[in-house]
Parts: C-alpha cells; structure tokens; sequence
C-alpha cells in the first residue's frame, strides 16, 4: 500500500539558530508546514522545502508566555494557534503578500517555459507571507491539547476544563465546560451515565473525528473515551461520554475519518483501534497493531509507550512511533508494511545494534509523498554545526519519502491485473515491457486503434483482457515512468493514476487537468491548450474504457461537475471530448464492462452506458444515464464511502447455470463502507424477468435490493468482468484484502455435473486465508496475489568511522520496492476441506491443475497441515491431514507430492505423515509400476531412514535393475553408490538425488579406449598422440575405484553380479548400441568381461539374426543392387570396370574421420578422400558455414566418449560432424577439385557411385560401430567383429580377423562358427539382400582358406587375449597387403579393352599415391 523508497532527506535551516525544534505541523492543504521551537515559529513551503517566514519571541514576551509548546492551524490556513507553557494561546495571523514570491525558476534561454501562463507564478515559486501576533489569551491553566474544528479551537487544560474559542469572535465566544459534569458511560442507551468522579481529571490528547462527530480522547489517568454533543449547541448538558472499558492505559489518540476509526496509543507499546457501534453508540474494539515476538523477538516487548500515532492524508495507513524510537507503518486494517526496529534498519552491515531513530514530532506532506519527522537529537549533536558564520546549519527536520498504490486514491483500478504504484514524479508498473505484454495472448494489439469495437470489446472471449503470466511476474525489477516535467511543474502533485487493461497506457492527474503516457511509443501526451487544462480539476478519479479515458471533473470556468470521456489517440484537448453534465460533486468513479458507475455527494449511484461511434477520422464515445440509486437512507457521511463497483457477482448461482450468458452483466453495486462491504442486488423477484422478451433493455432498469453487508473490515475488493467456463470458480469469486485478518474470498459452489443443487447448501461461501505479502493486484485465472515489498541496501560501510555519525547512509539504509507474488489456491482448498466441501475443492483444483505450480500447490497444503497437526501439544479432535492426503491421491502427481513433502519436512514428523498417505513401501512399488524412476529414489531415501538396511537394499536392487532395463544411467550411477553406502555401513549418509552428470562417470570409458589404441597405428604416431591424451588418464571416482580398490568387497561383487547380468541380457538380446551406452555410462570394463565371456553370451549363434538386428539398430541400410542396370559393373558379383576397386577402396578409405577420432586425436587439418567429401550431406556443409574453423580447438578432447555417452536423443552428430566437416574449410574444396577433374567419373559410375554412398547409415552410427568393432577385437570375439566388418562392408576387417584366425592358435570351434555363419550370411543374401553379394564374392577366397585351416586344426588350444602391441605389428603389413592383393586378386581381367585399363592402371596408381600420403593417419582397420 505505501513502501519507503530511498534515503531520508535532511533539511538546512539558513537561520542562526540554536533552538532544537519541537513540533512540525502541516496545514490543512498541506501547501506549507509550522515548525516550533521554544520561543520561535517558522514557516516552511513543502515544495521546494524552503523556509518563508520566522517569528521570533522577544526574550520579555518570551518569558511572560514562557516556552512553545503546540500548534494549530486553522481549517483556511489563515491563521496559526500557538500554546504555551504558562496557558497562554497565540494567535498569529498569515497574511499573503499579494503577487509577491520569495524564489523565483530561472529557465536557460530558449526554454519553452513561458512566464506568461495561468496561475505561473503560485505553483514555481514560494510565496511570501507574513506572521503578526493577532491576540494574546490566557487560560491561566496549562494547556494540555489543542485540537481545531471547522469554526472554533477546542483546548484542554490541566484544571480539568474543556475552552471552545471562536477563531472570529473570540471575545464573546469564550465557553468553558468542566469534565466533571459530563455524563460517562457505556453506551449511549444508558439512561445516565455516571460522572467522572474525580477532581484532577483532565484530558490528556484529544481528536476531532468529523464523521463521528465528536472527540476521541485520552485522560490523564490513561482511560480512553469518546465525547459526542447530544445537540447542535456545545455545553455540558449537551455532551454525552462513552467509555472503551479495556483500555487503562492510554498514552495518546490520533482519528481516522474515512474509516471512522479512532486509535489510542497504549503504554505497553500496543495500539488499540475501536470504531463506534452505529446502533447502541458504545465504542466496539475493532482490531490491535503491536509487534509480534515472531518477527521482532529482540524488541517486541521492549518499545516503550507509544508516543506519537498519525494517519496518512488518503487514510489509508497509519504511523506509529514508540518512547524508545522507531517508525512502524501499517494499513488501516492492521497489515504491518514497515517498521524500522528491524532488519537494517537496526544492525548495521557488521552485526552491531543502531540506535533507533527518536521521534518528537511527525506529519505527513502532500498526497502522504512524505513524511516530515523531527528527531529527537541527543545533546553531544545539539552544537551548531558549522564553520564560517554565515553556513546553513543542519538541524532535526527529516524527510522521508513514500510511493503508494494507485488504489489508495484510484480504488476503481482494482478490477486489473496489473500493479501500479505512484509516486510524487515517477509512476511504478509491473507490466514490463509493453512489446512484450501484448504478444501472450493479442499479437495484434498494437495496432488495436484500428480494430473495429465488436473485435476489441472486453466481451470477446476475454483473451484480450488478461496478460500473460510472464509479464506480470517476468522479473523483480519495475518499469518505471517518469512523469512529464511540464505537467509536474504547474499540477504537482499527483493525485490519481490508472492504467488500461493490456497494460500499455498509463493516465496521471496532478492539481489540475490530466496526461497520459503509452509505453508502446514512450511518449507523453499533453494538453495543447493550457488554459483547458488549468480549467478543469479531476475530482472523482478516473478510470480507462478501451481506448478511452473517463473523468469526473469540476469544471472552474462554467463551476459545473461534469463527466468527460477523452480519445487516446487523437490530440488532448477539449474538442475531441465527450462531455456530459452532473448534478452534484462526483466522488467515486469505476468502470464495468460498458457501463459507468459514479458516486455522487447526494450518495446517489449514477449508472451510465458508454459506447462506442465510429465518426471520420477519431471515434468518438457517447454516454446515457440509465439508472440511479438513492444510497442517503443507507450512507450517514458520502466521504465514508470508499469504494464503489458494479460486479457480475450475485448470490443465486443457480440462475448462472440455466442462463449463462447472465453471468456477465451488471448484478450487483458492492460498496465499501468505512470497511464495510454492502452488497446491492438486481431484485429479480418482480415481473420483470418474464417482460425481458418484449423490451430487451428492461433487464438494465431492474432495481436493486435491500443492501446487505457482506464483511467487515475490507480495504480492497477485486472483481473481474471476464468469464472463463474452465474456471468459473475463480473468475465469479469476489477478493476481499482485509488488513491484519489477511484475505477472504466469496467462493461461488457449483452443484456437480449440472446436477440439482441441495437446499441445504449456500451458493457461495466466503473463506479467510493469510497471506505473507500485502496484496494489490489478483491475477484470476493463475490463482496468484500481486504485491510489493519493501526491501532496504545497507552502505555504511562507504563511510570512515569519524564522519559515521553525521551521514544518514549509515544511520538508515537504502530503501528500495521489489515485485512479490504469491499462490492462494492451497489456502482456498484447504478450508474448503475443512468445511467438509472436498467434492467443491475437486472442481477448483481440477480447473488448475494445468498451471505450471500446481504440484507446488498440493505441496504446500500437505506440508502446511502436517506442520501444524504433526507438532501440535493438544490432540487434535478431528485431524485433516488423512483428508489432505486423500484429497491428493486424486492426482496423478500425488506420489511425488508426499515424497517431496517428505524431504522437506523433518524426520521426526514422517512416522505421521506416512500413516495419512500410507506405507513408504507400498508407494515406491507404486513409482516403479508407473515407471517413475526419479520419485522411486526419493522414497528409497526414505525406506533408508525407516527401515533395517536388508529392507532399503532389497528395494534399491529393484530400483537398480529397473533402472538397467530403462537405460537411467545418472539414476544407476547413483544407486551403485547407495548400494555400496549400505553394505559398508555408512547408512547415515543417504545418497545425493539425482544430479547433473558427474565429471567421473566417463572415466571407465576413456581408459579402456586409450588403453586400446588403434591397432593400425605406428609406434611414433602412437606415442605423439598418446601425449596428447595423457591427461585424461586412469579413472577417477566410483566407476573407477569399483574396479579396482573394493574388487574384493561383498558389496562390490554383489553390484558386479547384476551388471554382469545385465550386460549378459543386452548380449543375448543382440543390443549391442544399448551395451555400448551402459558400458560408457556406468565405466563398465566391457573387453575383460568380454574375454570371459566370448564361448558363452559373446558367441554369435545365428549370424543372420544378428546382421538384421544391428542393421535395424543402427538405422544402417542394406545395401542395394539397382534391378535397372543391365551393364553394372557389379553385375554376377563380378567387377567388370576399375571403378569397382576404387568403390571398395572407398568404403575402407572413409574411416579416416573415425579412425582419427577414435584414437583421441584431432587430425582435422588433413584432406579427405573425394568420396568422403561427396558423403557430407548439405546439412554438414551448413554447420561449418554457421560455425566457421574457429571452433576447432574446442574438439580436441576424444569426442568418442560422447558416442554412447549421449544417448540417441540428444545429437551427438552435430558434434562430430562438425569436427568431420571444419577441416573443409582448411582448403580441402581445392583436393576434391582436383580429384574430380582428375577422376572424370562417367555417368553410369556416378549412378553407382551415389547409390553405394545412398546404402551407409547416419555417421554417429558408423563411429558407435567401429568403436565396438575395436572392443570386439581386444576381447577376441572375432564373430562379433565378422558381423560389424560386413555391415561397413569393409574386406580390410574381414582380413583381419582371419589373418589372427591363422596366426594365432583359435579354438576350432570358433572358427567352425564363423564360417557356419559365414555361408548362413551368403544364403541369406541369395536369396533375400542380393546388395550384400559383391563384398560376399570379395572375401570368398578368405572363408574358403579359413575352412581349410578349421579342417587342419587337431587339437585347438585356449584363446589368449590378443597383445594389442603384438596385434598392431602384424596386423598392420599385413592388412595393408591383404587389403591391395584381395582387390587386385579378386578382380579377373578386365573385359572393357585397352582404354579401360589404363585408364584402371592410372586410378590405381592414384590411389597408392593417395594411400601413401595418409598413411598412418586414417589408414586404421580396427577404429
């Protein structure tokens, strides 16, 4: 409502004096301020804060009268009274020295500030003013108060007497009551009160409450009462007094008269607040502001009497300060929003304890922007500070600065869903950015100007009406708007703001006129024509409809009220208004779909419908009266009134159901009433609904009901005119903030399915529920409350120790307003359920269920009901918490819901919690059936806690099996650690819930890959790139350790068992891409295992079966052989060109991108053959163009980690291709030129060519196969490297492994079923995959060598694992020789004549060049 903003200012007295004020009092306009000292009166100006004129007492005069001690200024502010210590009042007389100004604005040359507009000189500049002592009386008693009412001076004396003193005539209008004869008692039905019955009685503080009618005072005995004159004349026959009984000890009293509200400071340090009961007259306790032990335990009982209490201008909030110091500011109704005895406001940034701020005297400025305080100085500062003679001295005035909601002077504004906050020259709003806040939901609106009314009206489907979520709560920070300096200067300060729906236009009034500024286009639009302007003076607020801006005014020129409806977008000026004339002052305005609502000062409601008229270039709107409400029978005072809405709600919701389309009209008046909320109904009881066919405008003029008071204690009501049918709960409630008692809100209830509703049921409900922000905007649809908080930035230590004391940044820190929001909805459903409505509460929640918080919703209700009743000290009769709990199973989220409750609640409550929602157990077999992997975990935790270790291990096997089988590889690595947590015993340390990947995870990885370098490799490349890939050595963390530290470890054998399990399933199942992930993944030593293995899972049985699935698997394509070419030179498995062997040459010649990123090592800057470079796909080409070869670097760690570390969903390609296609850029276009001019290629064999290139599969699949190839190698599961060699079709792996086969002493039963599976693959290809023939023919020789070797061997011995050194000496001559002499071997004589073989003798000898040159780098058979 209000938020400290900044620093505090201090001011700087010009005069030499050494007095210490003692009072600051504004004027009743709040245009100037009386300072007093002991023997001075000054008189300040507001803005600028400059002081006009000192009176200074003569030291004889000064001592007759003696010391100043109170002021007060009459209701003209012509005149100033002065009490004294000896009872002497002064009456000082201001008069204004005409056309006279003591400051005068001096503008650079060329300004358009022109001296020559209306009313110039009296808002720039101070005016000069004089003090005459016009009367001198004496009361020959202290005086003990002064209090002014609208003709005369009420004084207090310490004799016990009350003086009524004419401000006019106060020779002859001098009345003097004694307090003793007047009537005390409870209320004002007491037949007779009861006298005072004391001779010292006297009153202490004493208020004038207007709208009572009477004072609200203090005794000096600390009794509080209220003194109301029976009749018009003042005497003490006529008074009549009312007792508060419970207060006794009061200090003292300060009123609010919009509220009728009188609050009396107490010397315990709290404040009472009591209203007056309307119908006996007695004083009824309303509500207490005093700290709590909760937030303050430090000074909650240590404040002292409260010293000084002031309400703001608008009545809205109220400050308190205390004996021993401090500020505390709160809402009418008793919401705390500010106190300064906490937080840094008491410590400073070190942790030491500030003193807190002593406070004299206090008022609030213009509008409640400021609040001026005079601070209780101690002596040590009381020296005159200054150097030279003439200085400016700082003396004890403070200045502290305030900004406000809209709605404490606007409350039509609480319709919107947006927070706008004004302060004296800027404006806060938390719509963000206006480009953005139309696009959620109206992509069009700004250009709304030109779309016709039918399209843009609020009836449309509401879409329009509503932001989107994020620009409401996008960020903390505001959009702020500075208000134009032209219209500040002449028309501060502001008095009203508002903004439109969207949120992006903004309107302000100041003293006179209005402006408006739009955030699309960031301009201010001002009057053209001054004089219109300064004619015109908004008294009734104003409000935005659509593109227009609707007033009530007072216009100065012809004094007539008048209602005035401006265009946005054409010129502000008074020839594009629509004005319509009023019959009295209006007070209150709002705006409801179409129509127009005013309250009157005759308490007349005045309804008008606005529409829109399309004439020439700017529309126009025009305006007819279509109802009026007398309220005077109802209103005793029109000021009470607070706030006036036209709403859609009504109570007989089961009209609603048969004719929905009424939901949206104009139902009820909802008046706000010095708190009370009075609703007026549309009475439908008469004959009018059956006359609404013949007339269609009959239903507007129904007449309203009786009023009906629906709360008390209300400062703010939000309605909204949108309908939604998802959540007509929400959107056809009525938001009640109401102070300390928090918020309520009137709840419609649905019958279920459109079923009969019960008799017994009410058809609305109103529910109270806390919030821990003050509320000031509702967002409907996203059951959210917006709000604002203050926050405060300590900076004392910019500041050296000696100048600490003078500087008020370090006494108080900085104060800044932040964005809050919070969620209601669990608040709403949980007294719903109390209230035994869980079906109503299934409705609403179902209708949210889809916001983005909602499972947080569910969370906290559970959470906020197991506190409560899970540490409560009495049992609870009726407990809620299995309510809860069954009320959350009823979503699908309710299993995450407890776990998450669970975690965050304490241990000890858990035994309470799970005996509501059920056994822990029970639920985790609930997650693992929903396959819910994640929440399954948080309950093993749980399970961890509560159970014996046998029982949590025994879930934690599940859990891990389950998430082996699902691939959850972060979840595996996180159960093996609980698992081995358990079996060492350290069941106290539960493990971490699943985080992000753990740098370690791949450590198993690596080191197998480094530990097998590419078989290939010359001894020197070995070493050169082994150096480079040293740092990623030996595998660190718990994949690494298990390996080898805790080998012998139960536990780790246990966890090895079910790995080895699974491993052995994937084997059998032929998943080998899913092997590869889970041996990266969880460090998995794949090649140890795999040597044990190799007669048993390892071994392929059925070769074929195998081939389809990897072929499947890795999306690898079968190979075809096109049915259309008769001249192919694959024709009968035959090549009968060279273009053949440079075909073959191909497939083996493409590895060099893996080869080179399998061995770790980025050889990138190296050319490609052509053919590799024709299989780049455009898409690859495009990643290079976007990234350029600056991104080389970044890829020279072993990208084959990423292989099976990324699962298939992520794109590991974009990776490696990028790495595969940077080298392009290096120059590579210019080999693949050369190559294609030197090629000449025909067209038949690009045919060819583009079909072998069409039969590969995606690269990541090709880089996942060769790297599983050179796993298989390691391991000695030569079938399994059979298989992977004929789907890359490269005969370069077939010869290899044959060429071990030979050398090394295999056990024959191996070699019997690799040539069984051999010949079942080339059957299989007759028949059903002809592509696979050629390479079948290419390496025929070799099966046929291999059974000759499968019959010779006698007696076969155990298989060694292979050496990789050993493998790499001989393998590498020999699969270079093996690999030239089977494509020379297998190719007969060339039936194409002379020209084809040379041209086959030329191709080859490129090639050999071409092998030459790569040699050693990409020239690797295993990876």
């Amino acid at each position: 409502m209000y938020f400290l903003s900044g620093w505090p200012k201090r001011l700087l007295c010009p005069l030499e004096s050494l007095e210490q004020p003692l009072r600051i009092q504004t004027d009743p306009q709040r245009a100037f301020f009386a300072v007093l000292s002991p023997s001075q009166l000054s008189i300040w100006y507001c803005r600028p804060s400059v002081l006009i004129v000192s009176y200074k007492e003569l030291a004889k005069a000064a001592s007759q009268f003696g010391p100043y001690k109170e002021a007060e200024w009459r209701p003209d502010s012509t005149m100033i009274a002065v009490s004294t210590a000896n009872g002497y009042i002064l009456f000082f007389e201001i008069p204004s020295v005409r056309d006279k100004y003591l400051y005068e604005p001096v503008y650079p040359k060329g300004s358009p500030h022109l001296k020559g507009t209306l009313h110039y000189k009296e808002e720039q500049c101070a005016p000069s003013l004089n003090l005459e002592v016009k009367k001198v009386l004496d009361l020959q008693a202290s005086i003990t108060s002064l209090q002014s009412t609208l003709e005369d001076l009420l004084v207090a004396t310490a004799d016990g007497f009350l003086h009524l003193v004419h401000w006019d005539g106060m020779t002859n209008g001098r009345k003097a009551i004694n307090l003793c004869t007047v009537p005390f008692s409870v209320d004002l039905q007491s037949s007779r009160g009861s006298l005072l019955g004391f001779e010292d009685v006297y009153i202490r503080d004493m208020e004038y409450c207007a709208t009572l009618d009477g004072f609200a005072v203090v005794f000096n005995d600390g009794r509080v009462g209220f003194i109301t004159p029976m009749s018009s004349r003042f005497t003490a026959e006529q008074l009549h007094g009312v007792w508060a009984q419970d207060v006794i000890d009061g200090t003292c009293v300060a009123v609010n008269n919009k509220y009728r509200l009188m609050a009396f400071g107490c010397a315990n340090g709290s404040v009472q607040v009591y209203t007056i009961d309307t119908t006996t007259g007695a004083m009824q306790f309303s509500h207490k502001l005093e700290l709590t032990p909760k937030q303050y335990p430090d000074i909650w009982n240590k404040t002292g009497p409260v010293k000084l209490i002031r309400w703001s201008p608008d009545s809205c909030v109220v400050m308190v300060t205390w004996e021993c110091g401090g500020l505390s500011l709160w809402s009418v109704f008793g919401a705390q929003l500010i106190c300064t005895l906490g937080g840094d406001f008491a410590y400073q940034s070190d942790g030491a304890k500030k003193d807190p701020l002593k406070i004299n005297s206090m008022t609030w400025g213009s509008e409640g922007y400021h609040l001026w305080v005079i601070d209780g100085i101690s002596p040590s500062n009381m020296k005159p500070e200054r150097d030279g003679s003439n200085e400016a001295r700082q003396f004890g005035i403070l200045q502290f600065h305030f900004i406000k909601s809209a709605l404490t002077v606007n409350p039509c504004m609480s319709n919107q869903e947006q927070v706008l906050l004004q302060g004296e020259d800027r404006l806060y709003l938390n719509c963000g950015d206006a480009t953005q806040a139309q696009s959620p939901r109206n992509n069009t609106s700004a250009h709304s100007e030109h779309k016709p009314t039918r399209e843009r009206g609020p009836f449309s489907d509401g879409s329009l009406d509503s932001q989107g979520l994020s620009t409401l709560l996008g960020h903390r920070h505001w959009h702020v708007v500075q208000i134009h300096s032209t219209y500040l200067e002449s028309n501060w300060p502001i008095r009203f703001s508002a903004i439109d729906k969207l949120g992006q236009n903004v309107a302000v009034v100041g003293k006179f006129g209005f402006a408006h500024y739009s955030l699309l286009t960031k301009k201010w639009k001002l009057f053209g024509n001054i004089t219109q302007e300064q004619n015109m003076m908004v008294t009734g607020g104003l409000a935005w409809w659509n593109d227009f801006i609707v007033l009530a005014c007072y216009n100065l020129n012809d004094h007539q009220e008048e209602l005035r409806i401006y265009l946005r977008t054409s010129n502000l000026d008074n020839a594009f208004a629509h004005i319509t004339k009023v019959q009295a002052d209006t007070l209150l305005l709002s705006v409801f779909r179409d129509i127009v609502i005013l309250f009157r000062a005759d308490c007349c409601i005045c309804l008008y419908s606005i529409e829109r008229r399309p004439e020439g270039l700017n529309p126009t709107a025009s305006i007819q009266v279509l109802q009026e409400v007398s309220m005077s029978r109802y209103i005793p005072h029109p000021f009470l009134v607070v706030s006036v809405t036209l709403t859609s709600v009504r109570t007989e919701t089961g009209i609603t159901l048969k004719m929905p389309q009424q939901a949206c009209e104009a139902e009820s008046i909802m008046l706000n009433l010095a708190g009370q909320l009075i609703m007026l109904q549309r009475d439908r009881s008469g004959p009018q609904i059956r006359d609404k066919d013949n007339n269609p405008n009959q239903r507007k003029h129904l007449p309203f009901c009786a009023p009906v008071v629906l709360a008390q204690s209300v400062e703010n009501v939000w309605t909204t005119c949108r309908i939604n049918k998802q959540k007509r709960h929400l959107l056809e409630a009525l938001w009640l903030s109401c102070g300390g008692a928090g918020m309520k809100v009137w709840l419609p209830l649905f019958p279920r399915d459109h079923r009969k509703p019960h008799s017994f049921l009410s058809r609305r409900i109103m529910l109270p529920f806390h919030i821990n922000i003050y509320p000031l905007a509702v967002l409907f649809e996203d059951a959210l409350v917006l709000g604002a908080v203050n926050d405060t930035v300590l900076y004392d230590c910019l500041y050296t120790q000696t100048s600490a004391r003078e500087h008020l940044e370090v006494l108080f820190p900085f104060s800044i307003v932040e964005r809050t929001s919070q969620i209601y909805l669990h608040h709403i459903l949980r007294q719903l359920l109390v209230r035994n409505l869980g079906e109503q509460a299934l409705l609403l929640a179902h209708s949210c269920a889809t916001l983005p918080y909602f499972p947080h919703v569910l969370e906290l209700m559970l959470h906020e009901v197991l506190e409560e009743e899970a540490t409560s000290r009495e049992p609870i009769p009726d407990p809620l918490l299995p309510t809860v709990a069954k009320f959350i199973t009823e979503f699908p989220l309710f299993l995450q819901t407890v776990v998450h409750c669970a975690r965050k609640t304490e241990y000890a409550l858990w035994n309470y919690l799970f005996a509501a929602v059920g056994n822990p157990k029970d639920l985790f077999e609930e997650c693992l059936m929903a396959q819910d992997l994640d929440t399954a975990a948080s309950y093993l935790i749980i399970l961890q806690n509560m159970e014996v270790p046998a029982v949590s291990r025994q879930h934690a096997t599940l859990l891990f099996n389950t998430a082996l089988e699902q691939g959850k590889w972060d979840l595996c690595r996180h159960m093996i650690r609980f698992l081995k947590a358990i079996g060492s015993g350290e069941t106290e340390t539960p493990p971490a819930t699943p985080t992000t990947q753990e740098p370690s995870s791949s450590s198993g990885f690596e080191f197998f890959r480094h530990r097998s370098i590419s078989l290939s490799q010359s001894a020197e490349n070995l070493h050169s790139k082994f150096n480079l890939t040293k740092t990623l050595s030996m595998p660190s963390g718990p994949s690494g350790k298990r390996w080898s530290k805790d080998s012998d470890c139960a536990e780790n054998m246990y966890i090895d068992m079910m790995l080895w399990r699974h491993a052995r399933r994937l084997l059998e199942e032929i998943k080998l891409k899913d092997l590869g992930c889970f041996a990266a993944q969880l460090g998995f030593e794949l090649i140890g295992w795999l040597c044990k293995e190799r007669a048993r899972a390892a071994r392929v049985d059925d070769f074929v079966f195998a081939l389809k699935k990897l072929h499947k698997d890795f999306l690898w394509p079968f190979p075809v052989i096109p049915a259309s070419s008769i001249n192919s030179p694959f024709k009968n498995g035959k090549y009968k060109t060279a273009m053949g062997e440079h075909l073959l040459k191909s497939q083996s010649a493409d590895t060099f991108v893996n080869m080179d990123m399998d061995t770790g090592v980025s050889n990138t800057p190296r050319s490609r053959s052509w053919l590799g470079t024709i299989s780049s796909s455009q898409r690859e080409i495009d990643t290079v163009s976007s990234h350029g070869p600056h991104m080389q670097d970044a890829f020279l760690s072993p990208l084959l980690s990423k292989v099976f570390l990324i699962g298939d969903e992520c794109s590991i390609g974009s990776a490696t291709d990028l790495t595969e296609t940077s080298s392009m850029v290096d120059g590579d276009w210019t080999m693949v030129d050369e190559n294609f001019s030197s090629l000449s290629l025909t067209q038949s064999e690009l045919e060819h060519l583009s079909l072998e290139l069409a039969s590969k599969g995606p690269h990541k699949s090709q880089v996942q196969l060769r790297y599983l190839l050179h796993i298989f190698m390691e391991a000695g599961c030569l079938d399994w490297c059979i298989i992977i060699g004929l789907i890359l079709r490269e005969s370069s792996v077939i010869n290899q492994v044959f060429s071990i086969m030979q050398s090394s002493d295999i056990d024959g039963e191996i070699c019997q079923n690799i040539k069984t599976g051999l010949y079942a693959v080339d059957k299989w290809a007759s028949t059903d995959c002809p592509g696979y023939k050629p390479f079948l023919n290419i390496i025929k020789p070799q099966i046929q060598k291999l059974s000759e070797i499968a019959e010779e061997q006698v007696q076969p011995e155990a298989f060694q694992p292979v050496n990789p050194s050993k493998v790499t000496e001989q393998a590498n001559p020999r699969a270079e020789e093996s690999r030239t002499s089977s494509s020379h071997g297998t190719n007969p004589q060339s039936d194409a004549g002379n020209s084809g073989a040379s041209r086959h003798e030329e191709d080859k000898s490129k090639t050999e060049d071409e092998d030459s040159f790569q040699e050693g780098s990409y020239d690797c058979v295993v990876s």
